[in-house]
């Protein structure tokens, strides 16, 4: 049961549900937890919150003092039932797949409910009524819970949505993409959370642009394009207007157009003025609308999507992007990599839509030469190797051609292999 206690009354073992007062304004990123350490009692003690909400189903619940009554008179025992024989339990065999239906039936239980409380956040935004603070901490948490419990049936679940589901799961899915990158490039927590806020709402400006023009299934014309440029202001400037919306979201509801050469919008900032916050959202919201079927095209593949990233020269920073392809373990095919086990690789096809990379390993960077060649499949237990970075073969003497060789002799097995 859910109840709502003054901050004084806050005891270890209870279950946080959630902190009333001003968004964002709690003490901790998280909505829900078990309090468990002092360091955190202190904490909530110490802050403004006047009052929380606990779950007494999942912790302690308060200490409450009861009047002193008079004993009452001791009922007469009922008459004892007759115990029911116990009904035989039929174990049902696992599945080798189970854990991962498991896994995607999770990732779709969140994914609808995200879906709905950001149908309702966006409404109230169109409406023109106040964000309520409490749905986006919610969808916040949920999505960091699915990420750490299993990013890639999450991710994947995410990418299905249908064209009508679009406008709602696109900013769920930066949501997730951008607290996985942050947890790949070793952010603090806190950091993280205010990038999954920042995610989840920087596409608010859209609830503020025609349908028709937003929805619109063919090509836009330079009046409609302009129009939903304005997105971008006018959404950051609705987050102003809620308050208390971390720096940090703004900063991304406002650039996350903007591009490494100064050529996007709204403000043509060149490469060193986007904040890191601003470039990551970028790439992420980037990425999720090219693998999502849309009113006017359909979803390209991940690898597509990266690759077709990776060419647009001057649109997205190059060193984040590779952070960003390590985060969803996605690369270009003929990428030529360091792996951690000091070999040089390049990335093969692997024929399916979304499985592990496939690396073919052909070189030794401590001795310096070639090696015998071995398909490593990238983030596999048997493995454990990983790409570290991308290289330029001719630092190493090696020509381009002598790997498109390799590539070719190799692509009827890797396929087979996949």
């Amino acid at each position: 049961m859910r109840k709502s206690i003054r901050r004084d009354q806050l005891r270890l073992g209870m279950f946080i549900h959630g902190f009333e007062g001003s968004w964002f304004k709690h003490p901790f990123w998280r909505a829900r937890f078990l309090l468990e350490n002092d360091d955190d009692l202190a904490t909530v003690l110490d802050s403004e919150i006047e009052r929380l909400i606990i779950d007494t189903d999942k912790g302690v619940d308060v200490e409450e003092r009861q009047p002193a009554s008079p004993p009452r008179p001791a009922a007469a025992p009922a008459p004892a039932r007759p115990a029911k024989a116990p009904q035989p339990v039929r174990a049902t065999p696992l599945r080798p797949d189970d854990g991962h239906e498991v896994a995607r039936i999770e990732a779709t239980r969140v994914t609808n409910r995200s879906k709905k409380l950001m149908r309702e956040i966006f409404d109230s935004a169109r409406l023109g009524k106040a964000v309520q603070c409490a749905s986006v901490t919610a969808v916040v948490a949920d999505v960091t819970s699915m990420i750490e419990k299993n990013r890639q049936a999450f991710l994947k679940v995410l990418r299905l949505k249908s064209k009508d589901e679009y406008t709602y799961l696109h900013s769920v899915a930066v949501c997730a993409l951008m607290i996985n990158l942050g947890r790949q490039l070793k952010l603090d927590e806190a950091s993280i959370a205010d990038l999954g806020t920042a995610g989840l709402l920087h596409d608010i400006g859209k609830m503020l642009v025609p349908a028709d023009v937003l929805n619109k299934p063919g090509r836009l014309t330079a009046e409609e394009f302009a129009i939903i440029q304005t997105h971008a202001e006018r959404g950051s400037q609705l987050l102003e207007e809620i308050g208390a919306v971390p720096d940090l979201a703004l900063d991304v509801c406002r650039h996350h157009h903007e591009k490494m050469d100064g050529t996007g919008y709204p403000s043509r900032l060149p490469g060193a003025q986007i904040s890191l916050a601003a470039r990551m959202g970028a790439i992420c919201d980037v990425y999720d609308a090219l693998t999502s079927n849309r009113v006017y095209k359909e979803a390209w593949t991940p690898v597509e999507a990266i690759t077709r990233m990776r060419s647009w020269e001057g649109h997205f920073d190059p060193a984040l992007l590779f952070s960003f392809m390590q985060s969803i373990e996605t690369f270009p095919v003929g990428m030529v990599v360091r792996l951690r086990s000091n070999r040089l690789g390049v990335v093969l096809d692997n024929g399916r839509r979304a499985s592990r990379p496939k690396v073919l390993a052909f070189y030794s960077t401590r001795d310096q030469e070639w090696i015998e060649k071995d398909i490593v499949v990238i983030g596999e237990s048997l493995s454990r190797d990983a790409i570290l970075e991308e290289v330029d073969p001719a630092h190493w003497g090696i020509e381009r051609a002598a790997i498109d060789r390799l590539m070719e002799a190799e692509a009827p097995r890797s396929k087979l292999a996949g």
